[in-house]
């Protein structure tokens, strides 16, 4: 796939985003929910070795090759790793799944009600190593827990600065400042949030666009002006600490935003099954999410 294939299929394709981008301080909690306890590992180098083959054996498993993944977001170590003997962008790129790679350093302390991103050092290099890899596209996370228009506001300005250094690299970025589902404010986070991304997006110059990541809202279809806005090129939801099952009834009254799941995608595999009961299990949980992504019921 070219650039424009890429973008043709992140745009219209039927389907959703995998997450693979369990950074450091998340990657010892997802192994242990893929069934490998710390004594396992003594070193961090032994950690990730082991996250590198938990996300090998998913993108080489046949059903993540089905067609309903379109895209697929890497930890950074992933996107430098290899996977069937060929650097892991590329290795998705010729199953027909389209690569991005987290960019983020993780986040501060709450401050204003929001959990903005820690400084990136490096980010150009990054970004530019990513390019020459292959890679279509980024994503960044931030956090909101409070409806606090002032801390929004200035939570999301950050994520569109982040977001116009990669566009000037030739990749798209994905936008994510994730409202807390735990929130006592949710829907009003909510409609803060889409004042928000409104506001930046009308400064993005013409001819560019970017993606969003966002919490599926508590009132289903509030991001609807969003999913049609002309500077976005697709709107993808996280689970955001949902179950599967929960994730998907509430995304399939969402129309217009297809899945980008991590934990809900990955919770059932575990590294003791047999490779017949992974592919099964993966591809159970991948067909779910693609009847959310694509098949949408009346709110």
């Amino acid at each position: 796939m070219n650039q424009s294939e890429m973008t043709a299929k992140i745009e219209q394709g039927d389907g959703f985003i995998a997450a693979l981008d369990q950074s450091g301080g998340s990657t010892p909690k997802a192994l242990q929910g893929y069934g490998i306890e710390e004594g396992a590992r003594s070193t961090d180098a032994e950690m990730f070795d082991l996250i590198h083959q938990m996300r090998s054996r998913v993108i080489t498993s046949p059903c993540f090759a089905s067609g309903k993944v379109i895209g697929a977001i890497l930890f950074e170590r992933t996107m430098d790793g290899t996977v069937d003997g060929k650097p892991t962008p590329q290795a998705l790129i010729d199953r027909g799944i389209v690569p991005f790679i987290k960019i983020d350093k993780g986040l501060e302390d709450e401050e204003n009600g929001v959990q903005m991103m820690k400084p990136m050092p490096g980010l150009s290099g990054l970004l530019e190593r990513a390019r020459q890899l292959g890679v279509f596209g980024t994503k960044e996370r931030s956090v909101i827990n409070l409806a606090n228009e002032g801390g929004i506001a200035v939570l999301v300005a950050q994520q569109f600065q982040v977001a116009q250094q990669v566009l000037e690299h030739g990749l798209v970025p994905i936008i994510e400042p994730e409202v807390n589902i735990k929130s006592p404010e949710r829907a009003e986070c909510d409609r803060l949030l889409l004042a928000a991304l409104l506001e930046e997006l009308d400064e993005i110059p013409d001819g560019q666009r970017v993606m969003l990541k966002l919490s599926i809202p508590a009132e289903p279809n509030s991001f609807a002006p969003l999913v049609s806005h002309p500077k976005v090129l697709r709107v993808v939801a996280l689970s955001g600490g949902f179950s599967r099952e929960d994730a998907c009834r509430e995304l399939a009254r969402n129309p217009g935003m297809i899945a980008s799941f991590s934990r809900a995608l990955l919770s059932d595999l575990r590294a003791q099954q047999s490779d017949e009961e992974f592919d099964r299990t993966l591809g159970a949980a991948i067909d779910e999410i693609y009847q959310a992504s694509t098949e949408k019921v009346l709110a």
